[in-house]
């Protein structure tokens, strides 16, 4: 916990795909059937160069201990994915969360992912996309909340 990761180690840490076959990810988002676990990829500050319109979506944490969270634009509530998030903590799906500030680090380079931790469901608004409100298990550090507030603001 708390880590820097790139995509790739993330997943396979996970056991997703094999170094002959990573799995491809164009999505923020990640399901991994075999461990209930869906594996979110946020970047706080987005830029039109980098995102497109759909995928300019709103994240950022709330609190140490919360965090605002908007699923891809085409997810709705009655949808598979849709119900898998909203209904988390009766499913028994891990939802796990990292988190950048910016695509690119201060040298160009791709900035590598925290993972904050696993979180659970708190309340949502809206559809297509989906805000969720999620709860984490172990509050992050008080430096990533600082970050993650300051990127946002």
């Amino acid at each position: 916990m708390h880590g820097s990761y790139s995509r790739d180690e993330v997943l396979a840490a996970l056991d997703d795909g094999t170094p002959e076959k990573p799995p491809v990810v164009r999505e923020g988002t990640r399901w991994i059937e075999e461990m209930k676990t869906s594996v979110s990829f946020i970047t706080l500050n987005k830029s039109e160069k980098d995102f497109s319109p759909s995928t300019m979506y709103n994240d950022y944490a709330v609190s140490r201990e919360l965090f605002h969270w908007e699923s891809q634009s085409t997810t709705s509530v009655q949808s598979k994915t849709g119900q898998r998030y909203l209904t988390q903590r009766e499913n028994g799906a891990n939802i796990a969360m990292c988190v950048r500030s910016s695509k690119k680090d201060p040298n160009g380079q791709t900035a590598p992912y925290t993972f904050i931790g696993l979180a659970d469901y708190v309340t949502h608004t809206g559809d297509l996309p989906i805000a969720i409100t999620w709860k984490l298990r172990i509050p992050m550090r008080a430096a990533d909340f600082v970050t993650y507030r300051a990127a946002i603001a």
